[in-house]
């Protein structure tokens, strides 16, 4: 039969354990307090996994989780309240691709006041710029060091916008050569398609079209299948999307 003063200490000795146990699990609960907790939403499973890790790897203070699309983390989103930042993944895709835009704006507004920094495969300073229009509050091209997106997004976090020096540098570049980004729609339509053109990314219907252009509303009609066909869209709203991205908005049609 066990003693008295045995299973005192015994009692003792897991009362101790449990208080060290209790301890230790809010230690940690502190110290993941104080961590910087960041989403990463990509469709990929291989790069986002490894963005995560490196991310990790490179600073202890960074806590990831992880989605592989933009609904996964609406729906877990309630679980993590403390999420810092936003790392969107575009992977190839381009801002300026029909859609992606618009997807991009719908996450920065439902993030908010969480900042939502893009990354993508690309560092051209349209990309970049259109981006930043969307709500953005960083860039992250593909191209930099895993410790440069560290930067970037405690620069982000700080109330910065990062973006990458070298896309800077070459519009700076350029600008003083005098060598201006051509229109992407130049060349691809006539004079009076530009105006309708200009027209349908404002909305404006057919009748309106005709009576500001003086045309026939038929021969807006056609002018309107012309440009669909050209911008290999489906419909009217899907014309608008592309051409919202791709004509500059004080651009001015020549009649």
């Amino acid at each position: 039969m066990p003693q008295p003063g045995i299973l005192a200490n015994q009692h003792n000795y897991r009362s101790v354990q449990n208080a060290v146990a209790a301890n230790a699990r809010n230690d940690e609960e502190d110290h993941d307090s104080e961590r910087t907790h960041v989403v990463i939403i990509d469709s990929r499973q291989l790069e986002r996994e490894c963005l995560a890790s490196s991310l990790g790897a490179q600073s202890a203070d960074l806590r990831i989780a992880t989605f592989s699309n933009v609904d996964g983390w609406r729906q877990a989103r309630a679980r993590h309240p403390e999420t810092a930042v936003i790392l969107l993944h575009l992977g190839n895709r381009k801002i300026t691709d029909f859609g992606i835009a618009a997807d991009v704006s719908r996450v920065v507004s439902e993030a908010a006041p969480v900042p939502v920094i893009v990354i993508a495969d690309t560092e051209e300073m349209p990309q970049i710029v259109k981006a930043l229009e969307c709500g953005a509050k960083g860039f992250i091209p593909t191209t930099v060091t895993i410790g440069v997106a560290v930067e970037a997004i405690e620069l982000t976090l700080a109330g910065g916008a990062f973006v990458p020096a070298s896309s800077i540098l070459a519009m700076q570049s350029m600008l003083e050569s005098g060598h201006a980004p051509e229109r992407p729609l130049n060349g691809m339509f006539t004079a009076r398609q530009m105006a309708v053109v200009d027209a349908l990314r404002r909305g404006k219907a057919n009748k309106i079209i005709a009576y500001e252009l003086n045309l026939r509303e038929s021969t807006v009609k056609v002018h309107v299948r012309n440009i669909m066909k050209k911008l290999k869209a489906t419909n009217r709203t899907e014309v608008a999307f592309k051409i919202r991205d791709l004509l500059p908005e004080t651009a001015g049609p020549s009649i």
